[in-house]
């Protein structure tokens, strides 16, 4: 089984998609859901854990933005879907800089929605083709930034190009020859360096600094 929590202020579409959901998708449970991201963390726990949260942007007290951002420092583990009405640029690269790994629409079709935890749950991502528009776009048209590619050594590439593939940390462990403690040590080194919070972040930098290619 499954666990879900839904973390949006809109109660009919939260009754909506819990019926859809125990309708539906029988693998799927409903552990609890939240009004906004302060109500969120007062439920969550080591105990009461999610394995996906579908978390909506526009939101009182603690919205979506600073909600993923919290959960990207807490509770990295927990994958988190956007359930937005929104497709503003910023906003969705934003949000993938936090770490996030879907972005659904909210009047998305029933079979994207159930795609989407699909690829969530067993380690993909899951973005609609406005958002790889938006990746696209911020690749080839980056901000002015430093650029920190002189400074990163042999193994740091190595690393950060391997970061963007499908490879779990252990696989990559394999493939550079080292212990999976060392890749960790890589791993949070280069977030320390490179000022990312995330391994989608890593990818990102990957690929605009062409350390690798889409």
């Amino acid at each position: 089984m499954i666990n879900i929590a839904l973390v949006d202020d809109h109660k009919l579409f939260v009754s909506a998609l819990k019926s859809l959901i125990e309708k539906q998708l029988s693998n799927y449970h409903i552990l609890f859901d939240a009004g906004n991201g302060e109500e969120m963390i007062r439920k969550l726990s080591p105990k009461c854990k999610p394995d996906i949260i579908l978390l909506d942007l526009n939101m009182p007290v603690k919205n979506g933005f600073e909600t993923s951002e919290w959960l990207a420092q807490n509770y990295p583990e927990i994958r988190v879907i956007i359930l937005s009405t929104t497709e503003d640029r910023e906003s969705v690269l934003k949000l993938i800089k936090t770490g996030i790994r879907g972005y659904l629409l909210k009047n998305a079709e029933i079979e994207d929605f159930k795609l989407a935890l699909e690829e969530v749950y067993f380690g993909g991502l899951y973005y609609p083709q406005f958002v790889m528009k938006h990746l696209v776009h911020n690749f080839k048209n980056p901000p002015d930034q430093e650029n920190h590619r002189h400074k990163l050594n042999d193994r740091e590439l190595a690393f950060l190009k391997l970061s963007a593939s499908e490879l779990t940390y252990k696989e990559i462990a394999d493939q550079l020859c080292v212990s999976a403690r060392t890749v960790d040590g890589y791993r949070d080194h280069l977030f320390e360096k490179l000022n990312i919070k995330s391994r989608t972040g890593l990818a990102i930098y990957a690929i605009k600094n062409k350390i690798c290619f889409l």
